[in-house]
This record gives C-alpha cells, sequence and structure tokens, in this order.
C-alpha cells in the first residue's frame, strides 16, 4: 500500500492536509507566473507554467488516493461526504491554478501596462486568501483530536472570518482588475474575452479557499 493510503488507514487528516499543501503550491506559482506575464518573459511564463503542471499532477495523485481509500465509514466526527467536498473544494485550487497557467501561456498573453500593477495585487492577495485556508486545514487534526473542543473551535472560527475578509479584498481587486482592462477593450479587440476569463479564474481560486472554510464552518455548527 502506499504512504499515503497507509495514513488513511489511521485517518484521512494528514492525508487531506498533504493534498492542500500540494494544491495552495499551484497558486503560488501564479504570483511568478503573473511577474513574468508583465515582464512579457514568454519563456519565464512557460517555465512556470511547466512547475504548475507537475504540482497538479502531484496534487491529482494525493487526491485520487485520499478517494481510493477513504473507508465507507469513518470512526470520527467528520463524514465521508464532508471530506469529499472539502477535498473537491482544495483540487479546485490546483485545477484553475493550472487553467490560468495554459491559457495565458498557449495564448502568448502578457500584460498590457494599464493593468500590471492590480494583477499583481490581486495575485498577491488571491495567494494570501489560499494560505490562509490552508492554516485552516492544518487545524483539522487539533479538532479532532480535542473532539471539536471549545478553544480549537473558537480559535478556527476566528481564522475562517479572516479567510473571509481576505477573499473580500480579491472581489475588490478583482473588480478594479475588470474596470481597468474595459478601460483599454477597443485596443485589445477579442483579446478582452480572454483577459476576462483569465481575471475571473484568477480570483476564483481565492473563491475555492474560501469555501474550503466555509465548509468546515459548517462541520463546526453541525
Amino acid at each position: 500500500m502506499s504512504l499515503i493510503g497507509s495514513l488513511l488507514g489511521r485517518s484521512p487528516i494528514k492525508p487531506m492536509q498533504q493534498h492542500m499543501k500540494a494544491a495552495v503550491e499551484c497558486a503560488r506559482e501564479a504570483v511568478p507566473f503573473v511577474e513574468a506575464m508583465v515582464a512579457g518573459d514568454r519563456a519565464a511564463m512557460s517555465a512556470v507554467r511547466e512547475r504548475i503542471v507537475q504540482l497538479e499532477h502531484q496534487a491529482d495523485s494525493i487526491k485520487n488516493e485520499i478517494r481510493g481509500h477513504l473507508p465507507k465509514r469513518l470512526l470520527m466526527a467528520i463524514e465521508r461526504r464532508d471530506m469529499l467536498e472539502i477535498l473537491d473544494a482544495q483540487d479546485s485550487i490546483a485545477d484553475v491554478a493550472q487553467d490560468v497557467a495554459e491559457l495565458a501561456d498557449i495564448r502568448g498573453m502578457t500584460a498590457p501596462p494599464e493593468l500590471a500593477d492590480v494583477l499583481l495585487q490581486l495575485v498577491q492577495r488571491v495567494v494570501a486568501t489560499c494560505d490562509q485556508a490552508e492554516n485552516v486545514i492544518n487545524m483539522l487534526d487539533e479538532l479532532v483530536e480535542t473532539g471539536f473542543g471549545d478553544r480549537e473551535v473558537a480559535r478556527v472560527e476566528e481564522m475562517i472570518g479572516e479567510l473571509g475578509r481576505l477573499e473580500s479584498e480579491t472581489d475588490v481587486l478583482a473588480e478594479q482588475c475588470q474596470r481597468k482592462l474595459f478601460a483599454i477593450e477597443d485596443r485589445l479587440g477579442v483579446g478582452v474575452v480572454f483577459w476576462y476569463q483569465l481575471i475571473n479564474w484568477i480570483a476564483d481560486m481565492a473563491d475555492y479557499a474560501e469555501r474550503v472554510g466555509n465548509r468546515l464552518r459548517l462541520l463546526i455548527a453541525t
């Protein structure tokens, strides 16, 4: 049995945390990718895209191990369905990071000067949101070990609140990006459609990160 499979034989928590770590590593690579887009460095874009693809494959491998070895019934406070819903949200972070890199690299999209600063701010805030979601998931083992103790629950609820605040900031920055984009849409022509999609996908990573926290908040509340 694989290492992760053997871990799942005891508890799915550690593998879930490993998967989240891999997914967030994909998101972190979006920062150097966007920096390469701003610099117009096609070679760097392709290199970062390849790193994201490799990391996404690692996340997929962990996800498949979890799905393949997760017992039908878990002898713990968290139900199998809940674990799979959290896993799906985590996996979407990695998937969307790969979508962003593939679209931009294939089309050779370099950031217009008017968009560069706010686009960098957006992707940095998105990564901060994903980092916070990882911090939340890293609390899962403490929650389970303490039987969802009051102190641990309060700490996680505070962390989820911060996660929501960060995601709200990404919404504001995404709108700023869109406004700057529409101000130059005549110059971009049909390319504006792809830029609009790209901005939405970058922001989606933060949405999925928040979904991880929200799903855990529901567990705490039940």
